[in-house]
């Protein structure tokens, strides 16, 4: 099984569970990262434990090779010496040493796939990691930001403000009869002001009074 779709089965799991509690989406976010990083984690471990089986293995390579070459010195050491039969059975060692250092070949081949394919992983695992840290800024602020907007939401429609404004409403319809019942008060006195204009208003009456009778006057001569 890839180390991806392990790591989307716990993810997934752990969601389900979250869901089913109706948890907040911070720690949705928080659980997301956190299973990545548990999982770059594991997958770092298994890349080196496999470097270090691909050490073994090319250790005991060397030490197979080493071998065939001796009894190959030892087949071509009895050839010198007329001993063909030692040479033959000498040749069938390094033989089988030369079979088993196929097989060993081929392993370490497979090995070096493996380890490929776990650092392929774990770059993409890195990258998705960056990707997730920095869009769980973006995901805590819009939902501090829609948690506050249902907040205010739910006060406007609680009929609260609508409360308020009618308290508003009252308070200056009160301010208003109290102004009335000052305006009462002042109501047939008269200010130096309005003695002042009364006297100006007598005058221009007075004036255009005069200046009436002389246009009669001036009509009546003719």
């Amino acid at each position: 099984m890839s180390i991806f779709s392990r790591f989307t089965d716990i993810v997934n799991a752990n969601l389900n569970s979250l869901l089913d509690k109706a948890e907040d989406p911070q720690k949705m976010v928080r659980l997301i990262i956190q299973e990545m990083e548990d999982t770059l984690v594991e997958v770092r471990s298994s890349s080196a434990k496999t470097l270090a089986e691909k050490k073994e293995l090319t250790r005991h390579l060397s030490q197979l090779e080493r071998e065939a070459q001796d009894w190959e010195s030892k087949a071509e050491l009895a050839l010198s010496k007329d001993r063909d039969d030692l040479a033959r059975a000498a040749l069938l060692e390094k033989k089988k040493l030369q079979e088993a250092l196929e097989s060993l070949q081929r392993e370490i081949e497979r090995v070096d796939e493996h380890i490929d394919r776990l650092s392929d992983e774990i770059g993409q695992l890195q990258e998705k990691l960056s990707d997730a840290k920095a869009r769980q800024k973006s995901i805590l602020m819009r939902q501090r930001t829609a948690t506050s907007r249902l907040s205010v939401k739910s006060k406007l429609d609680s009929g609260k403000v609508d409360q308020a404004m009618q308290k508003f409403d009252r308070y200056e319809a009160k301010i208003e009869g109290i102004e009335s019942q000052v305006d009462a008060y002042d109501l047939g006195k008269k200010t130096l002001s309005d003695e002042f204009k009364t006297l100006e208003n007598e005058s221009q009456v007075e004036d255009e009074l005069a200046a009436l009778k002389q246009r009669v006057q001036d009509r009546d001569k003719q």
